[in-house]
């Protein structure tokens, strides 16, 4: 049987959503703030992002994380993000994008299984957290175990394609009962070796930075003024035909 591989695009606003229909994607993964390695969208830009995918449009994902740094969370972090994942599904997320460890650094298990919970039976996918656990293998079995749709992993590695040991090791430990989506860094020189592994998904961003000209510079990046991150259609489409899709 042949294996149809999927396409993942993270994007920020619904014009990256209209390109990721433009190539055929999958799904997107919502979120925002890129650079700070995403945190969780507003309302209305995840509103907005849903009208733009329509019926025919590719599933909207929601990405869940409710500050930038490390994965433990304390209380009120966690409870934020339960109602942040209430709310993605009642205003229209197919599915959200989820992940939590301990104090050391494992998969927080009882945090794991309150914000799947809190997606209502909707498809949950652990994110990159993955990729800071000691044993990538062993919290693949504990997603496995807590009923989680896919795990997007970059086989612990900074890019994906210097994961792809991991990234083969995680796809014969998944036993066709999770799905491996291998992601970060992907391009479209990387992206046909990446799917070579056997991974059931490519999730890649296509995004290119743009900078204002003509204005005033009022401070550094830091300040807020500076660049600010956009999808590329002509990148994601560049990814898209390398995979022959």
């Amino acid at each position: 049987m042949t294996r149809t591989l999927a396409l993942e695009i993270a994007v920020q606003d619904p014009a990256g959503v209209r390109i990721a229909a433009e190539v055929g994607a999958d799904r997107v993964e919502l979120g925002s703030a890129l650079a700070l390695g995403g945190l969780t969208p507003s309302p209305a830009t995840l509103e907005l992002a849903v009208e733009a995918a329509g019926a025919d449009g590719p599933e909207v994902h929601v990405l869940v994380r409710p500050r930038a740094g490390g994965f433990h969370y304390e209380a009120d972090e966690l409870a934020v993000a339960e109602r942040d994942v209430r709310h993605a599904i009642a205003l229209g997320a197919s599915g959200v994008v989820i992940g939590a460890l301990d104090a050391d650094g494992r998969l927080d298990l009882f945090a794991m299984a309150r914000l799947r919970d809190a997606a209502e039976g909707a498809p949950v996918t652990l994110h990159r957290a993955i990729d800071v656990t000691a044993d990538p293998v062993a919290t693949l079995r504990s997603a496995r175990e807590l009923g989680l749709q896919r795990v997007l992993t970059s086989g612990g590695a900074s890019a994906a394609i210097d994961g792809l040991d991991t990234l083969r090791a995680l796809v014969a430990a998944a036993e066709g009962e999770i799905e491996i989506m291998a992601g970060s860094g992907v391009d479209a020189t990387s992206a046909p070796a990446l799917a070579a592994a056997g991974v059931d998904a490519i999730h890649f961003s296509a995004k290119r930075t743009v900078v204002e000209e003509g204005g005033v510079r009022m401070g550094s990046a830091s300040d807020g003024v500076g660049g600010y991150e956009v999808t590329d259609r002509a990148i994601a489409f560049a990814i898209r035909d390398a995979l022959g899709r």
